[in-house]
């Protein structure tokens, strides 16, 4: 990408253009569909027919019928409809931390979110987060107790569906342990609910190992969403289910005006044409792992580091200000993702703590992008702990100079450590460390003036 004074950035952030930015065949695509006929999915076209195929010989073999609709807000709203159709009930069960949409119906469904008081949802069961890493158990132990948890719920409220991010992206890129999801699928199966994989972030062989994430675990869901990178960053989402869960929603009017529409089903076809043409899943998988391989080092290196996770093109860095604690950083979150993006690598932040750096790029970034991002990581990181030693260096100085001086000492330590601060959100160490240390030495002299004393 570049910005408007034509300074290219390397994007880590935008799984929408899922295979590159203004690729030339999705261009393409849509401006040829757009040129010939574009209309409401009222009126026939080979397009939707093409793509409802293609997009279900990518699904396992019971998933056969697709709803075509613009967003993975209201591909995951439509399928909460055909679930409690489905099932005769309200109750749908969801992750904390998760993030489905914003419409009314996936607000509720989101946790992530923050609600305004009237948009408390009704008929939602929230389960906790299975991240073995924050609660510093084997995958295991996390499955036995997420297994054992919902079990419990499930006596008094028995599920319309249950709904799960593949991997929980603005939940901090949080990988669902070993067991996991197949014994979910399982629990709710048994109480007679609709099982609901959101791929709308992780899907079309981001993950490298799999077209979808849910395929790695061995479980099958009964609906699956999907969104964002269909569409290459056109309007562009899709609902997929078993011809059972669609019949039982034939009585049910649903229509969707742009929803399949000729040039978002030919852009459709075009990306998974591209996705195979050009080998993007087995990129993924090749370069994401080059990315893994070389983050590994930095968490020796670095203490903040407390984990470095990712599949394929998923990828988290989270930080910590005391590994044995695991108690989050997010300042220095926050500071790595601004010194990055002044070295034009673009990353994002998130998580319930909002400590952790994740990246999810174009397919189709490659291993020496990936050597970038490394070197403007660490470099971010190196920069913080850089300016942090100046202000305890600075603090420290203050103290000697007037260990009494209390009423002095404070109003110019807290104009020092706000002077670190920003310091430390904009500047590069070669600045920040200086300035820090010069106004420690300004403080310095001004107390020991006020002392009788020679600075």
């Amino acid at each position: 990408m570049a910005t408007q004074d034509g300074k290219e950035h390397l994007d880590l952030v935008n799984n929408v253009c899922h295979v590159g930015h203004c690729h030339p065949r999705i261009a393409t695509a849509a401006s040829v569909q757009l040129g010939r006929l574009n209309t409401n999915s009222r009126y026939l076209h080979d397009n939707i027919v093409r793509l409802g195929y293609e997009l279900s010989q990518t699904m396992p073999a019971q998933l056969t019928t697709c709803f075509f609709v613009n967003s993975g807000s209201e591909a995951n709203d439509l399928a909460l409809r055909l679930a409690r159709n489905h099932c005769g009930r309200q109750d749908v069960y969801t992750v904390d931390g998760a993030y489905h949409g914003n419409s009314t119906a996936t607000l509720a469904i989101s946790p992530y979110s923050r609600y305004a008081p009237i948009e408390k949802p009704d008929g939602v069961q929230v389960l906790m987060q299975p991240d073995p890493y924050r609660l510093g158990l084997t995958e295991r132990e996390v499955t036995a107790r997420a297994l054992d948890e919902y079990a419990r719920k499930l006596k008094s409220a028995p599920p319309a569906a249950y709904i799960v991010e593949s991997i929980q992206s603005c939940g901090g890129q949080v990988f669902l342990p070993e067991g996991y999801l197949r014994g979910m699928f399982e629990l709710t199966r048994a109480h007679g609910g609709i099982c609901i994989s959101d791929e709308v972030q992780t899907g079309f062989g981001r993950v490298g190992d799999a077209f979808w994430e849910f395929e790695r675990h061995g479980a099958c869901p009964d609906i699956v969403t999907v969104g964002k990178p269909f569409g290459n960053g056109f309007p562009l989402a899709a609902v997929v289910t078993t011809s059972a869960v669609a019949e039982t929603f034939a009585a049910c009017e649903y229509f969707n005006t742009f929803g399949g529409n000729p040039v978002s089903t030919a852009v459709g076809l075009e990306v998974l044409g591209v996705i195979a043409d050009e080998q993007l899943q087995a990129n993924a998988k090749a370069v994401g792992a080059h990315a893994m391989h070389a983050l590994a080092p930095l968490a020796t290196r670095h203490m903040s580091i407390g984990d470095v996770r990712g599949k394929g093109l998923m990828i988290g860095v989270e930080f910590v200000r005391d590994r044995a604690t695991r108690e989050p950083w997010p300042e220095l979150a926050k500071h790595v993702m601004s010194h990055m993006r002044s070295n034009r690598v673009l990353v994002s932040v998130d998580g319930p703590h909002a400590s952790v750096v994740k990246m999810k790029p174009p397919m189709c970034i490659t291993a020496s992008d990936m050597d970038n991002m490394v070197d403007a990581l660490e470099n971010a990181v190196h920069d913080f702990h850089v300016t942090q030693r100046a202000a305890h260096n600075a603090a420290s100085a203050i103290a000697a100079a007037a260990p009494s001086s209390t009423s002095s000492v404070l109003p110019a330590l807290a104009d020092l450590l706000r002077h670190a601060d920003s310091s430390a959100s904009a500047a590069p160490s070669t600045a920040a460390a200086p300035n820090a240390n010069a106004a420690a030495g300004a403080v310095a002299a001004m107390i020991a003036r006020q002392n009788g004393r020679k600075p």
